[in-house]
């Protein structure tokens, strides 16, 4: 990148022009977007008012990266070619003006990189595209590190002296983390009988080797019922996904698939045939409990293993009966709450949790940027620690931030460092946080307290990689991850001004939202019961227990301050208790502590919204002053007549400002 010599943005070199298409049915919008693009050096391979003219478009030149309308002429949207974009691997950002929520909360979930509202300024198209393109580098390094991970993970179990049935929990274990399930069924394609095996995922690292003969006890049903619907189904012979209406549909052409999601509660699946030494068909089965989990991006990372699963089953079977000792896999045996190595003082086998410990997992090996979600209370520097643990930086420091406690006047010197006599009182050199951190985990809590100014610094430390102590002269490489957490809508706070569009979307590579305690209900036993009992041996107590009244009352509660809350209720109990049974939990001084007020809401407004609020915020901060010298256009970036009527049309009244 390099700076353009008339309007200070950064533009492309021309040796590696990025590619790009607009797919927008106005003309003179997608015209103006063309400008600002070319300007900057990029290439416009095209422009298409359609789904079909843009997929049209898309086969001659393959682009980097799509700008994408919502709405389009003809009979589909841009939401449909954005599915599409998704499953070629080509990235793309929407671009919309009057669109409800519900339309947007549809786009979000395919995964854009990016959003920019008409009318749009050359600044925000070109900060978001660098973004854009800046996520999509981490998206594919991050895929390329799940698959060399997975693929480590069996080739170890290959060069394993494992048994067949251990060798497959293994396996079980390493691709849930990639191909997440609740029940696994693998094994040859066979006419005569049901030869297959299931794995049962029990909880976080406890799975369940389901045979024949326990499939027939749990679905009730005689071995030669299930054998005869066996053979009733139809065997898939390509790799397919099925979810809601395909699922009920495959249910009438494969009835063992509809028994086996009867029993275990499956909502969808993922079918991945094997063809080994061109003669025999191997399946493997992923199911799980939830709606529309798998993906292209699943069936990407399968089909890309598939030579070495085919070795994989061939060691397998061909050692099936060699009797070898057990190396290093323990599945059966884990304990039912989490104590794997790296999730130290997590506690919870819910499917919530089991989803976040499988993000944490995915994201620990990389130096991708973290953004940890939710509410006060639920553990989220639980989380970055995990993550630290888990990553390749373990050996190195974790240093931990709270951005609101910060004091504004030495928050550079804090994070930064400073020079001897670098301003009054600085009478030695100091070393800031970002330097302590070097070669390690930075974790930034409470990232929505940053002041702006911080902000623009933290920016060019994720940009540049490198910082400058108060006083300094020259900036210092440095080598951190960045890892930050909120209980604040960032979304919202970009909107209303409050924090940097460009820093969201740097921070935002890989989100992780941690479910508040009252959404993970069936956790709470086992959090109640380890806060007993590190809080009886703290005081050289036997541990009292709960009883089932005491217990259905912390059930029933519905915890705002949700784990913190939890911890200091249960301290408070065993100080009440006497003897050797918590018979009753005081909650009423909790109930007062935090009085009943709607969750933090962390959904999205429509973009029309957004743009009301930060028009509204900068309003405020001119004094309602439109045009002139620090007035709101200037900031804004617009001509005064614009913004005038932006204001008429977003009915800001004169008496709000």
């Amino acid at each position: 990148m390099k700076k353009s010599p008339d309007n200070g943005y950064e533009t492309v070199s021309s040796e590696f022009r990025k590619r790009i298409i607009i797919v927008e049915d106005q003309f003179i919008e997608a015209h103006d977007l063309q400008l600002i693009l070319e300007k900057a050096n990029y290439e416009v391979t095209g422009i298409a008012r359609s789904v079909e003219q843009a997929l049209e478009q898309i086969e001659i030149t393959r682009p980097d990266l799509v700008f994408l309308d919502i709405m389009l002429k003809g009979n589909r949207n841009g939401i449909e070619l954005a599915q599409i974009l998704k499953e070629k691997y080509i990235g793309f950002i929407f671009i919309s003006a009057n669109s409800s929520k519900s339309i947007l909360d549809q786009a979000k979930t395919t995964q854009p990189y990016g959003f920019i509202v008409k009318p749009f300024r050359d600044q925000d198209v070109l900060t978001t595209l660098e973004i854009a393109f800046y996520r999509q580098q981490y998206s594919l390094e991050s895929q390329l590190i799940q698959q060399f991970q997975l693929q480590a993970a069996i080739t170890e179990i290959i060069n394993s002296n494992l048994k067949k049935e251990e060798a497959l929990l293994a396996f079980a274990k390493a691709a849930q983390t990639f191909i997440p399930f609740d029940y696994l069924e693998t094994g040859f394609v066979t006419t005569a009988h049901y030869d297959n095996l299931g794995i049962v995922r029990r909880n976080l690292d406890q799975y369940q080797v389901i045979s024949l003969q326990k499939l027939s006890q749990i679905a009730e049903v005689s071995e030669k019922e299930i054998n005869e619907t066996y053979r009733k189904s139809k065997i898939d012979k390509k790799p397919i996904i099925y979810s809601e209406e395909a699922l009920i549909n495959n249910f009438q052409e494969a009835p063992i698939k509809a028994l086996i999601a009867h029993n275990f509660g499956i909502k969808s699946y993922l079918v991945f045939p094997i063809s080994i030494a061109t003669i025999q068909s191997y399946h493997f089965t992923f199911y799980s409990r939830n709606l529309n989990v798998y993906s292209q991006e699943h069936l990407r990372i399968l089909s890309s293993l598939e030579l070495l699963f085919s070795q994989f089953i061939a060691k397998i079977y061909s050692k099936e009966d060699v009797n070898l000792p057990l190396k290093k896999v323990e599945i059966k045996n884990a304990k039912p709450t989490n104590s794997e190595q790296g999730f130290e003082g997590i506690i919870g086998n819910s499917s919530q949790m089991n989803t976040v410990f499988n993000y944490i997992r995915k994201v620990s090996p990389s130096d991708t940027s973290v953004l940890v979600l939710g509410e006060s209370g639920t553990g989220k520097e639980k989380i970055a620690q995990s993550i630290h643990a888990l990553s390749p930086r373990k050996d190195k420091p974790l240093v931990i931030i709270n951005c609101g406690a910060i004091p504004e006047n030495l928050a550079e010197s804090l994070l930064f460092g400073h020079e001897k006599g670098s301003f009054t009182g600085a009478l030695d050199r100091r070393i800031g946080k970002f330097e302590l951190a070097d070669g390690g985990t930075i974790f930034l809590d409470e990232i929505g307290e940053m002041s702006l100014e911080l902000q623009v610094k933290l920016l060019r430390v994720l940009q540049e990689r490198e910082i400058e102590r108060v006083g300094g002269t020259s900036p210092m490489k440095i080598d951190v991850r960045i890892i930050a957490a909120t209980n604040k809508n960032l979304e919202e706070e970009v909107a209303a001004g409050r924090f940097r569009m460009d820093l969201y979307y740097r921070l935002h590579v890989f989100p992780i939202m941690v479910p508040p305690l009252k959404k993970r209900k069936e956790d709470i036993p086992d959090l109640a019961n380890h806060f007993i009992a590190v809080y009886s041996d703290k005081m050289g107590r036997k541990a009292p227990i709960l009883s089932d009244f005491a217990l259905q009352q912390i059930m029933n509660y519905n915890w705002p301050g949700n784990i913190r809350e939890l911890e200091h209720v249960m301290q408070r109990a065993i100080l009440l208790t006497d003897g050797n049974t918590i018979k009753e939990i005081e909650l009423s001084m909790s109930s007062k502590m935090h009085p009943e007020h709607p969750s933090e809401s962390f959904s999205i407004k429509t973009i029309l919204e957004n743009e009301r609020d930060y028009i509204l915020y900068i309003l405020k901060k001119c004094n309602g002053k439109i045009s002139g010298a620090g007035g709101a256009a200037e900031i804004l970036d617009i001509h005064p007549s614009t913004l005038n009527s932006k204001i008429k049309k977003l009915d800001i009244k004169k008496g709000i400002i």
